[in-house]
């Protein structure tokens, strides 16, 4: 039964991945061939990769999914790096506590470039910096930064 979760996030882990590298593509080749060099035109590019890259983040999350899911229910003896050992569920709600903290913060930054107003930024930064102290205090509290 868990082998349909596991395929099923690999498989959405890998679409996500490949979706996104041809939609970077695009845009680079688009921007180039245009030619258009203009401040808006760079701002667009810009926020396009900024959203890349948070997709990329999320198609990761994915397939930590998928490999940790795999890692406890199915081969525990799969060779993964140090980093990314899966002994229980704690350890990969914690490798995705992780992920989601650098998405919040990709979020940040893609908002940072496309909102005009700085009141509604800062209210915006204020509400991802109390999540995110909360994730890390989470991350923390279950001894995963004890260095």
């Amino acid at each position: 039964m868990v082998l349909i979760p596991v395929i099923a996030t690999f498989i959405a882990s890998f679409a996500l991945l490949f979706y996104e590298a041809a939609v970077v593509a695009v845009a680079i080749f688009d921007t180039a061939w245009q030619g258009d060099v203009s401040p808006s035109n760079a701002k667009t590019l810009s926020v396009g990769l900024i959203e890349a890259v948070d997709a990329f983040l999320i198609a990761i999350a994915l397939y930590i999914i998928s490999l940790g899911l795999y890692v406890l229910f199915v081969d525990d003896a799969l060779k993964l790096p140090k980093w990314l050992e899966i002994h229980n569920l704690d350890d990969l709600k914690n490798n995705l506590v992780s992920v989601v903290i650098v998405v919040l913060a990709v979020l940040f930054l893609r908002e940072a470039i496309v909102r005009q107003s700085g009141y509604d930024l800062l209210a915006f930064g204020a509400a991802l910096a109390v999540v995110i102290a909360a994730l890390t205090f989470y991350l923390t509290k279950k001894g995963v930064h004890d260095d």
